[in-house]
């Protein structure tokens, strides 16, 4: 069954960073795009990055693009998102998601989450 284990969040304070981390198991990782969203307090779930299966191509939600860097090992089975500059708005709770396919931005799985918290 497909797993997906969220870790490596944290507290920061603004400008700082975090790394994220994603544990896959139960698919062939390497089959399939991946994704990453997040839940503020209060929000719907916000689609955050997106990578393709083979890492070919990458993408960003506008409120991120700069900041982040998503990337994927795909002999680990682990995903990864690199935070920087980090902002009070980036506060949410962070999911991993699997891909419907090789190539898209949409999922069908996801994790528990891990939360990050932007603080002063």
């Amino acid at each position: 069954q497909v797993q997906l284990v969220e870790s490596g969040g944290g507290l920061a304070q603004p400008g700082g960073s975090l790394r994220l981390s994603c544990a896959a198991s139960g698919f062939t990782f390497s089959s399939y795009s991946m994704s990453w969203a997040r839940q503020a307090p209060g929000k719907g779930l916000e689609w955050v990055s997106g990578i393709y299966n083979d890492g070919s191509d990458t993408s960003y939600s506008d409120s991120v693009k700069g900041r982040f860097t998503i990337s994927r090992d795909n002999a680990k089975n682990t995903l990864y998102l690199q935070m920087n500059s980090l902002k009070l708005e980036d506060t949410a709770l962070y999911y991993c998601a699997k891909g419907t396919n090789t190539r898209t931005w949409e999922y069908d799985y996801w994790g528990q989450g891990t939360q990050v918290t932007v603080s002063s």
